[in-house]
């Protein structure tokens, strides 16, 4: 635990707390609806989200493509932003486990809007057509930022006008109701359904869980066995999640600050580019000036070798950092002086 690792919230490793609730769990077999520890899971899950129901699964692709082959008719088409985790992190899995089709939006920096998703649903008998069976939409979004609830209620309102429900990909819902000074049952409150994990900032080893009503939870559970999600003595990581839910996430604004902490000290290097403005949550994006010869690997390279693990984000020299649980405001100032060591070398 000596390592700073800033390459994801997924890192996390799991509390002592939770260790101990893991290692004293009352677990049944959850294929037959046995384990009380998963059933208190789904229970308190369903509540902070305001849904009527929840299930407790692997992972939130698993959680996010479970949505889509619960809600989704093979053959037809899901509305949702180009750059969210399904279209560019999951693998092509909604061709292969719904089979769908994606009509991804260019939302470029923004975020989906009502005007555009009904520009784009087809509802008609053309028999040439797809008709849109789902819209989904990410907050927080995975490029850091946060949909407001005015937002939300947009994409709602052009979802109504034509019946077609909303998937939200709230793997970091928790954040996002952090950064908007909402509780998490006010931003699901738009979808029909909603993923969130518990292994992203909120220190859990495993596990995320997909919520909506009773009736689609049923359906999604059968799926979910079929997809090879059904996971027996499930308790033993379940508790984890709800120490995840009931501890965890209360603290998740810290990592914000310290996300912001960083940002300000990232600032103060010449010839960075840091990334502002808007609703954040805990992660910082930054790049160098334009002409500049910093080699982005050679960065990560030496980063590694101070004990600071950091991934370039994409291949135009990019770089995420993100802060958590094991990320305190020490580790900021330590890594923001090997990135100024770094970049004085010249």
């Amino acid at each position: 635990m000596n390592i700073i690792d800033l390459r994801s919230d997924t890192v996390t490793w799991p509390t002592e707390a939770m260790r101990a609730a893991m290692a004293s769990a009352s677990v049944g077999d959850d294929v037959y609806g046995d384990d009380p520890t998963v059933r208190e899971l789904e229970a308190y899950s369903a509540s902070l989200v305001g849904k009527e129901a929840a299930l407790f699964v692997p992972s939130g692709t698993f959680g996010n493509q479970l949505a889509l082959f619960s809600h989704c008719p093979r053959g037809s088409e899901v509305i949702l932003d180009e750059s969210c985790h399904i279209v560019q992190h999951e693998a092509g899995a909604a061709a292969v486990i719904a089979g769908v089709q994606l009509r991804a939006i260019d939302t470029g920096n923004r975020f989906l809007d009502g005007t555009a998703v009904a520009a784009r649903v087809r509802s008609g008998d053309d028999i040439h057509e797809p008709k849109t069976s789902l819209i989904a939409i990410e907050n927080a979004h995975s490029k850091g930022t946060v949909m407001t609830l005015a937002e939300m209620e947009d994409v709602r309102r052009a979802a109504n006008r034509f019946r077609v429900p909303i998937h939200l990909d709230g793997a970091r819902v928790f954040n996002a109701a952090a950064a908007l000074g909402v509780q998490a049952q006010e931003i699901a409150q738009f979808s029909d359904s909603v993923m969130f994990c518990l292994s992203k900032g909120l220190c859990a080893p495993v596990g995320s869980v997909l919520a909506g009503t009773r009736k689609f939870v049923d359906d999604a559970r059968k799926k979910r066995k079929l997809m090879g999600g059904g996971l027996r003595q499930a308790g033993i990581l379940a508790a984890a999640g709800l120490v995840a839910l009931k501890d965890t996430r209360l603290r998740i604004a810290d990592d914000h600050e310290n996300a912001r902490l960083l940002e300000q000290g990232l600032g103060t290097i010449p010839g960075l580019l840091v990334e502002t403005g808007g609703a954040r949550i805990n992660m910082v994006f930054f790049s160098h000036e334009e002409g500049s010869r910093i080699d982005g690997e050679a960065l990560v390279d030496f980063l590694k070798e101070r004990g600071i693990l950091v991934n370039m984000h994409d291949g135009a020299g990019r770089f995420r950092l993100v802060t958590h649980y094991w990320i305190n405001r020490e580790r900021v100032e330590r890594t923001v002086d090997a990135i100024r060591e770094f970049h004085a070398r010249g």
